[in-house]
């Protein structure tokens, strides 16, 4: 109740901001400036013709089809960085590097080598995220305390042991919050390729408002990008590190899920 009053407390002040600075002052053109009225026609207009639930739908498949392929290469690259001196000391450094790239860096590639089709927006959805979820991995296992390893050593764990039944339950809840932040870079990372191509979507139907001079459509496709992650996250990854922490009886800490 208390989130909905805050939302409700934020277009007021939004609504209150354009009358002053648009109608009243003139600081700003009307067709410079967002208004939650123009917005709301731009939700009936696009919602009327299909539009919006075509884009939404179909960036939520490239986003989920291209974050399954980030994760699974993610989640190699990791177990192999870590099991390697040789590649934690070189392709480690390498990888923190090339996670600074923006998303966009990647279109040109994926432009060039795929075409204006699918394929090239889910390349870019991999590039962007799959270095983020390795680095991850990497560093949940590093995390793990030495003395269970020892332990399950001891008595005479063998290798796919001592990752099934101590590294993996030992390390799940880093795994997750790494899970979580690369499907943040996952879902960034999938407008930057929707913005180069003509496939519909959510950051084409952007690119669209902004060709036709329309800052309504373009802030409410803004609105609904934040909103598919924040519906992702909380119903998705929240849970499910509420779960976690709540079998190893940490459900009462001050984490930032709850």
């Amino acid at each position: 109740m208390g989130f909905i009053i805050f939302l409700i407390l934020l277009v007021a002040i939004w609504q209150g901001g354009y009358w002053i600075g648009v109608e009243l002052l003139h600081w700003w053109k009307p067709y410079a400036m967002p208004s939650p009225v123009g917005v709301a026609e731009s939700f009936l207009n696009l919602c009327e013709d299909g539009r919006l639930l075509e884009a939404t739908a179909n960036s939520l498949l490239r986003g989920i089809g291209g974050y399954a392929i980030a994760l699974a290469t993610g989640v190699l690259l990791g177990l192999s960085i870590h099991r390697s001196n040789y590649l934690q000391k070189n392709l480690k450094p390498l990888i923190l590097g090339i996670q600074t790239l923006p998303s966009v860096c990647w279109v040109p590639f994926s432009i060039l080598w795929f075409g204006l089709s699918t394929q090239a927006i889910l390349f870019v959805v991999v590039m962007g995220a799959a270095f983020s979820i390795a680095i991850s991995v990497d560093n949940a296992i590093k995390n793990v305390q030495p003395i269970y390893t020892k332990a399950a050593l001891t008595l005479g764990a063998n290798k796919k042991q001592l990752y099934r039944y101590v590294i993996f339950p030992a390390c799940l809840p880093e795994l997750v919050t790494g899970m979580k932040q690369g499907w943040s870079f996952a879902w960034r990372a999938l407008m930057a390729g929707e913005v180069m191509t003509t496939s519909i979507g959510l950051g084409q139907t952007l690119i669209m408002g902004r060709d036709l001079a329309d800052i309504n459509q373009v802030m409410l496709v803004m609105l609904v990008i934040v909103l598919v992650g924040i519906i992702i996250d909380k119903c998705i990854f929240s849970i499910a590190e509420r779960r976690i922490l709540s079998k190893r009886g940490l459900s009462g800490r001050n984490t930032d899920i709850e």
